[in-house]
């Protein structure tokens, strides 16, 4: 794989080159510049196609490729609403899912699809990656601010189901948790495997798909929480949260309705509102998601273990009785 030097390079906007939305046929350049005065007040001004003439609005360090949270919306006041960078536990998460560290990434092209608040852009930032982080939501936003001191992170407000690049542009892609919750998710994973560069890396996990009773449980909850308003769901999220904080439930009740059982409280109501508030989630199984692998072309195809250990939870793992848990793929582009 090539690498960049990101210790040489220059704040410049944007490190990946973005393909019209319109025409498809050329990058947009950066044609006007209001503001740029260091990592801390990023860069704001239009792309411009030269082509076709489109127009992308840049602000505050993030392109506009869409103006609208469409079917994410709740994840747009999510990501805002709840602080959820915890650096330690993030890094433990991101090796397990990814599964490889991010120092291993310094210098590469890193694509974060589906980035959120952008807890897992800063740590490949941090590390030396050249990071492009990508949501349809306004979650973007806290990522760029969340990310503000480093000049080899840049975020675009986009569709994973049109993904403003053009083919193998990225050494490595990443999406933690996200494209189940896309209409589409094998489109989505299309879109991902076709920015992969020759010889570079996807890594994927999503909802792994439960037993029939469970599943059929998740959707009659799920068909009544997403008719909720905000502020009813939160209650009810913070409700489970008192649940998930009792030994005797998170490990009884939350196999036939989920909620979070993390230590942290905040991240507790936040794992629940993520799981009841958005519009789509897709469970998938290991033949479904391998088999995406394969037809892409991808070599190298392996599954990644849970992140949690344990006989009982290994036991209950391989029988899909884990509500939330995932299957998590990486392969390799030839």
């Amino acid at each position: 794989m090539q690498k960049q030097d990101v210790r040489t390079s220059q704040p410049g906007w944007p490190p990946v080159p973005l393909r019209c939305p319109r025409c498809r046929e050329r990058a947009l350049g950066l044609e006007t510049v209001r503001s740029y005065a260091g990592p801390r007040k990023p860069w704001s001004g239009t792309l411009a196609c030269s082509g076709c003439g489109e127009q992308i609005a840049l602000e505050r360090g993030v392109a506009r490729i869409v103006d609208d949270e469409d079917y994410v919306d709740t994840f747009g006041w999510q990501w805002r609403a709840f602080d959820v960078v915890r650096p330690e536990e993030d890094l433990r998460v991101f090796c397990a899912k990814v599964g490889t560290n991010p120092s291993m990434l310094r210098g590469m092209s890193v694509l974060d699809a589906g980035c959120g608040g952008g807890r897992y852009s800063r740590l490949v930032a941090e590390h030396g990656a050249c990071v492009t982080g990508v949501d349809r939501s306004r979650a973007v936003d806290a990522a760029a601010a969340l990310c503000r001191r480093f000049s080899n992170a840049c975020f675009v407000q986009a569709d994973l189901l049109e993904l403003p690049f053009a083919d193998e542009s990225f050494d490595f892609v990443f999406s933690i948790g996200v494209i189940h919750h896309c209409p589409q998710p094998q489109r989505a994973f299309r879109e991902l495997a076709r920015v992969v560069r020759a010889g570079g890396t996807l890594a994927l996990w999503v909802y792994r798909r439960n037993t029939w009773l469970q599943e059929r449980l998740n959707w009659l909850a799920r068909s009544w929480t997403t008719r909720l308003t905000r502020e009813q769901l939160e209650a009810f999220c913070r409700f489970l949260a008192v649940l998930g904080a009792i030994p005797a439930l998170r490990v009884t009740l939350n196999k036939l309705l989920n909620f979070s059982n993390h230590p942290d409280p905040v991240l507790r109501v936040c794992d629940n509102y993520d799981w009841y508030a958005c519009r789509y989630q897709f469970h998938h199984t290991e033949d479904e998601v391998r088999g995406w692998f394969e037809a892409a072309g991808f070599t190298d195809v392996r599954f990644l273990p849970p992140l949690k250990q344990g006989t009982l939870y290994r036991w209950a793992y391989r029988r899909n009785l884990i509500i939330g848990s995932g299957v998590n793929v990486v392969g390799r582009k030839p």
